[in-house]
């Protein structure tokens, strides 16, 4: 007679099955009720991402705010003016870059407990409500950030800005853990795609109405003889608003994500005892990676390739105004256009990865998105292709007139399909993988994976420059983490359909 012995690890699992209840999987498709309420959620959230984090607040603040105060100080006198704003424009973005770091890492050491926590049966929607409305809030609060006085401190704005991001990282990674039962398994990659299509395409839509209602008025005196709704540009309130427009927005699109997304957690489990078991979980799953080795495997490539996507992304809007010379309405335009590509994107990942499976989507994306780097570098304002195409006029307009210009355009595009694609397909990889009772655990795991290193790129980018005198070849380096990730990524082994 055989004996079935049962490990203490196997005993916690099925424990944790047994909380959660009898599960099942998700059913419909990405226009299913739980599923497109699932997409809907980044309809109504991802806007503060983009808007604020990316293009519109945090330039604002790193410029307006911090280079400003530092010019104001003394600090740099003695300096033409020219060398003085380039150096008040770098210790701007370093405060940004610092911030970000350190909201990583309050995020990195929290966020894996979070997501163990779903796994042992907390409910998700009451905590979306606390995490969206605290967001909600803190975006508000940013229409008094204000150059000098009369507004919030810069530590204040620098606060608001960390509780913010770690408060989105918990959103994200609660919303992340919801995904496995929004739709059918093999819906799920059309699911992330969907979500990242439509979280774009709201971005896109408020990028268009603060441009025609507020910067053209005031630059063009079109469509309008001036801004609405009294907003003054010369005291930054075209930038400013942008976190009471996220704000609302979120407040008032979210409710259909409430009314019909699917939350398997079970009703009354208590917050701080799930919490704990979580945080022990996540202990004894790290400790034991060999037992999830592919899981642990593909985190660590994403690790890898997602600081060169943190990178790459910071680079763009950055070559663009060091070596094209542009100015906030090219670059305003060059935001829309790309996230207008992105949400193309979202949709082109969930159909990569239903043709090619997750990780050969992911190889491919990788691979894109190295050329995609590349071809930009080789953009200037006197040529393309590292010099073997000289850069002309085409025609007679305020922007865009140049072959860079366009040629740059083209690459925002390029990035703007991969880099989304990318991002969907990394979820839907996840989904996968990781098992399915522990799939809260490995998403928020997933989350340290977007931020634990995001130090690696700058500093790579910093060795290489000194090294060559060149920012172009610095830039370069980025390339290295996503030559890595994707050699890691090649060792995983992932099932055809979703891990049980």
């Amino acid at each position: 007679m055989t004996e079935t012995s049962i490990s203490p690890g196997q005993d916690e699992e099925a424990a944790i099955v047994a909380a959660q209840g009898a599960h099942t999987a998700g059913e419909g498709g990405a226009l299913g009720k739980t599923g497109f309420a699932w997409a809907w959620f980044e309809w109504a959230r991802n806007p503060y991402y983009i808007l604020i984090i990316i293009y519109v607040f945090a330039p604002y603040f790193a410029r307006d705010i911090i280079g400003a105060d530092i010019m104001a100080s003394g600090e740099l006198e003695g300096m033409d003016p020219e060398t003085a704003r380039q150096v008040a424009g770098a210790k701007g973005q370093a405060v940004v870059a610092s911030l970000s770091k350190w909201a990583g890492a309050i995020a990195a050491l929290t966020a894996p407990f979070l997501g163990a926590a779903f796994d042992r049966g907390l409910r998700r929607k009451p905590l979306l409500i606390l995490f969206l409305g605290v967001l909600s809030v803190l975006s508000f609060l940013l229409w008094w950030a204000v150059p000098g006085e009369s507004g919030f401190s810069t530590g204040t704005i620098i606060a608001i800005l960390i509780a913010a991001y770690v408060t989105y990282t918990f959103s994200e990674v609660t919303h992340n853990s919801m995904l496995p039962d929004a739709a059918r398994p093999s819906a799920l990659p059309a699911v992330s795609g969907f979500g990242l299509a439509l979280g774009n395409a709201a971005a896109t839509l408020l990028f268009v109405a603060i441009v025609f209602m507020f910067a053209l008025p005031d630059m063009l005196n079109w469509p309008f003889a001036e801004p609405l709704f009294g907003i003054d540009t010369a005291r930054y309130q075209h930038f400013r608003i942008a976190g009471p427009i996220c704000a609302v927005w979120l407040a008032v699109m979210i409710v259909p994500f409430f009314l019909y997304a699917k939350d398997t957690g079970v009703k009354g489990t208590p917050f701080f005892p799930s919490v704990k078991e979580g945080a022990a979980g996540v202990i004894r799953t790290v400790r034991k990676a060999a037992e999830y080795r592919e899981a642990f495997k593909f985190l660590i490539a994403r690790t890898i390739y997602a600081d060169g996507m943190f990178a790459l992304l910071a680079l763009a809007a950055v070559y663009v105004s060091l070596f094209l010379g542009w100015g906030i309405v090219e670059l305003t335009v060059y935001a829309i256009w790309a996230s207008i590509w992105a949400a193309i994107g979202g949709v082109a990942g969930g159909w990569f990865d239903s043709k090619l499976g997750p990780k050969n989507a992911l190889l491919m994306e990788l691979m894109a998105i190295v050329i995609i780097l590349f071809f930009g570098l080789s953009v200037t304002r006197d040529s393309i292709l590292f010099g073997l195409i000289e850069n002309r006029e085409l025609w007679q307009a305020p922007v865009f007139s140049s072959l860079s210009d366009v040629t740059y355009l083209l690459n925002g595009a390029l990035i703007g399909v991969f880099a989304t694609a990318n991002i969907s397909s990394s979820r839907s990889m996840l989904v996968h993988i990781a098992p399915t009772h522990m799939r809260g655990e490995f998403f928020g795991l997933y989350a340290i994976a977007g931020t634990v290193t995001v130090w690696i790129g700058p500093l790579l980018i910093e060795l290489f420059t000194t090294w060559s005198n060149s920012q172009r070849v610095g830039m370069s380096a980025i390339a290295l983490l996503f030559f890595c990730g994707f050699a890691v990524l090649t060792t995983v082994k992932v099932s055809k359909t979703p891990a049980e």
